[in-house]
C-alpha cells in the first residue's frame, strides 16, 4: 500500500487507515477474534495506520489494538486520543487538565503494550483549560519519547492556529466524507496554509454510503448510530435517494459504494488520510481495493452533486456541542 504524508514533521502513513472503534461494542456487538484477524490482515496488506482512544470502550479498544499488535508494534503507527472525563467506565465530560492529560497517556501506553504513541490527539477541545496549556504539556511528552507528533479532534481555526504556534501539529481530526463536507469551505484551506494533514472518520457515513445503515430506532441504545439525526424519520428517507445515486455512479463503474466514496475522499488530496472503521476482514478487503478506483473529473463532479443536499445535523444536539467551530 502506498504512503501518505501527514503534515510536515515526517508521519508517513499508509493511504487508508483502519479507524478501531467499532471493535469495541460502539457499533454492535464486540467480535474480539474477528477485530484481531481484522487488523492482522490489515498488516498483511500494509495498512500500518491504526486510530483509537482511551474512550472506546473505554479503554477495551486501546487493550484490543495493542493485543493485536503483540510483537508486531514496529509495523503499526498508533494514533489515540486523550481529552474525557472517565469515572466508573463512564464518560462524564471533558478533561484536559496536564495532569490528567499525563494520567491519560500512562495508560494508553500501559494498555497497549508500548513505550510510545506515534500521534495524540485532543480527542475535544476542552473549553475550560486553555489550548496552549494542553499542547505545551503534550509538547513535554514529545520531549520525553513517549509521542511521536500531536494532533487535534473536532477543532476550529482559532484553536488550531494557537495550537499550532505552541508545538506543529501534524493532523487533525474531523469528520468527512461525501455526505459531511462541512471542512471544505474553511477548515480544509486553513490546514493548507499551515501544512497539516486532514484524517477524516465516518468515511462511508457510519454505513450510509456503503448501503448497510439502518434506520436509528432499530440500533440498540448502546449502538452509536441510535441518536443519528440523519438516520431518523424523514432525514432517512431522502438521504436514502441521495445515496441511490451513489449506487448508480458505483454500478457504472464496477465498484461498491463504499469503494466509490472512500475513492471519493482520497481523490480529495494527498494530505488526507480516511480511516473507515470495520471489524470484519470482508469489509477490510473490500475497503482496501478502493486505492485503485479512479475517478474521473465527471465522476467527481456527478457524486458531489449527488450528495449536495444531506438532511439532518450530523450529530444530536448533546455531541454538536463538543464540536470546536
Amino acid at each position: 500500500m502506498k504512503k501518505r504524508k501527514l503534515g510536515q514533521q515526517g508521519l508517513l502513513v499508509s493511504e487508508l487507515g483502519l479507524g478501531c472503534m467499532g471493535m469495541s461494542t460502539a457499533y454492535g456487538t464486540a467480535d474480539e477474534k474477528e477485530s484481531m484477524a481484522t487488523i492482522h490482515k490489515a498488516l498483511e496488506f500494509g495498512l500500518n495506520f491504526f486510530d483509537t482512544a482511551e474512550q472506546y470502550g473505554p479503554y477495551a479498544n486501546e487493550a484490543l489494538l495493542g493485543k493485536a499488535l503483540r510483537g508486531r508494534r514496529h509495523e503499526a503507527v498508533i494514533a489515540t486520543k486523550f481529552g474525557f472525563k472517565i469515572d466508573n467506565n463512564q464518560i462524564t465530560g471533558l478533561d484536559s487538565r496536564p495532569e490528567h492529560i499525563r494520567l491519560a497517556v500512562e495508560g494508553s501506553l500501559q494498555r497497549l503494550g508500548t513505550d510510545y504513541i506515534d500521534l495524540l490527539y485532543q480527542h475535544r477541545v476542552d473549553p475550560v483549560i486553555p489550548i496552549e496549556e494542553v499542547v505545551g504539556c503534550m509538547a513535554d511528552l514529545v520531549q520525553q519519547g513517549k509521542v511521536r507528533f500531536l494532533g487535534l479532534s473536532e477543532a476550529g481555526m482559532s484553536t488550531i492556529r494557537r495550537a499550532h504556534a505552541i508545538h506543529p501539529i501534524s493532523a487533525l481530526q474531523s469528520e468527512y466524507s461525501l455526505w459531511e463536507r462541512n471542512l471544505e469551505a474553511d477548515i480544509l484551506p486553513f490546514l493548507r496554509e499551515l501544512g497539516i494533514g486532514l484524517v477524516p472518520f465516518s468515511p462511508l457515513g457510519r454505513g450510509f454510503l456503503s448501503g448497510s445503515a439502518q434506520r436509528a430506532e432499530t440500533y440498540p441504545v448502546t449502538d452509536f448510530r441510535h441518536l443519528d439525526p440523519r438516520l431518523q424519520g424523514e432525514n432517512f428517507d431522502r438521504n436514502m435517494q441521495a445515496a441511490a445515486r451513489v449506487r448508480e455512479i458505483a454500478a457504472a463503474n464496477n465498484v461498491s459504494p463504499a469503494q466509490l466514496a472512500l475513492a471519493w475522499v482520497m481523490h480529495q488530496g494527498e494530505d488526507i488520510v480516511a480511516i473507515p472503521g470495520t471489524k470484519r476482514v470482508a469489509y477490510l478487503q473490500e475497503n482496501l481495493l478502493a486505492a485503485d478506483v479512479m475517478l474521473n473529473s465527471a465522476d467527481l463532479q456527478a457524486l458531489g452533486l449527488a450528495m449536495q443536499s444531506v438532511a439532518g445535523e450530523r450529530y444530536s444536539k448533546e455531541r454538536m456541542a463538543l464540536v470546536d467551530r
